[in-house]
């Protein structure tokens, strides 16, 4: 893996081997190794302090592209956060203007960021994106996940939670409208508090699957967190995807990474009660109640936890998620100084 300031495109040579590549798990593992952008950390923005507080306010939210980078930023500036762990950001595509959504966001909020790529989209993007396709093609084409903190961070990491080709191998349940190289990855970054380093980390479980294919890619990733910062506080936050291909009505709670994370020492105490999804202007399923989006932490106590519902004052939708909130606070780590 490679830190990087700019995210390096994707030249005409590599997409026309992408588009002729056989759609087979094999070719889609070849065609990943060999993308550097697909391997790599872009890290930017300016952090505002040398370190987070011992009372640390987190945000987690899938922001469904970010078609609004300035609003959303707004949108979260009453809870002060010092970490937002973002999926579904966009950079150079299409339906979002070719806007950098992360570094744009982190630009509003006055935050340091590390971006990571889940997706090389290869196409414009589902039927309801198209209508804010100004362009006919995409700039750069990546989607992915986002850490922005107020603080530096000091160490970081990309994790692939599998590399075999969900969204581009040929299948029954591959959408042909939104053709992609990649998968759901994970970011990892240590950054120091007043408290000592913690670990944070923003990650995206796949949709597409079982709970069983979720609970695989979430064990992956706690042996890649102990690997990464062991011994350190960790709050992970993302959108797991639970209840996905789970009947009857998207049941969440036979989900088994819950139960596997609490055997290694997390909590997922801190999580308020209800639903995360809502109606938005791009979501293809507008009725579907869903809980898809998570904290769970380890070496932390956590308090507050609540729902920040994606509408502003003035009634505009910023997601299909609703965001949620929770102030953590580490347990002295054994990096902390005495």
């Amino acid at each position: 893996m490679m830190i990087v300031s700019e995210l390096p495109i994707i030249e005409e040579q590599m997409r026309t081997r992408i588009l002729r590549a056989p759609k087979t798990r094999q070719a889609h593992i070849e065609l990943l190794s060999q993308i550097e952008a697909m391997n790599s950390v872009e890290l930017g923005g300016i952090a505002a302090s040398s370190k987070l507080p011992t009372q640390i306010s987190v945000v987690a939210w899938n922001l469904e592209r970010c078609l609004f980078p300035e609003q959303s930023a707004a949108h979260l500036a009453p809870f002060v956060p010092d970490l937002v762990l973002l999926s579904e950001m966009d950079c150079g595509m299409a339906r979002t203007a070719q806007r950098h959504t992360t570094a744009e966001m982190a630009k509003e909020m006055g935050m340091a960021y590390a971006y990571g790529v889940e997706f090389f989209e290869m196409g414009l993007g589902g039927e309801t994106e198209l209508p804010y396709c100004e362009d006919i093609e995409n700039a750069r084409g990546w989607h992915g996940n986002a850490i922005l903190s107020r603080a530096p961070m000091t160490r970081v990491a990309m994790l692939r939670l599998d590399s075999h080709g969900h969204w581009f191998v040929t299948g029954p349940n591959v959408d042909p409208n939104q053709p992609r190289v990649g998968g759901r990855m994970a970011l990892l970054a240590v950054i120091e508090t007043d408290a000592g380093p913690i670990c944070a980390v923003s990650t995206h479980l796949e949709s597409n699957a079982d709970d069983k294919h979720r609970m695989a890619q979430f064990e992956h990733l706690l042996d890649a967190i102990d690997d990464f910062a062991p011994d350190l506080p960790v709050v992970i936050g993302g959108d797991l995807n639970t209840g996905n291909h789970m009947p009857p009505d998207f049941a969440w709670q036979r989900e088994g990474l819950f139960d596997l994370a609490r055997s290694q020492g997390y909590s997922w105490d801190v999580n308020p009660e209800g639903y995360t999804t809502r109606p938005s202007l791009l979501t293809p399923h507008p009725t579907r109640k869903m809980k898809l989006d998570w904290f769970a932490l380890r070496g932390m106590r956590g308090e507050g936890g609540r729902i920040i519902p994606s509408v502003t004052q003035e009634s505009d939708v910023l997601s299909d998620h609703d965001a949620i909130w929770c102030r953590v606070h580490p347990y002295a780590s054994k990096g902390a100084q005495s």
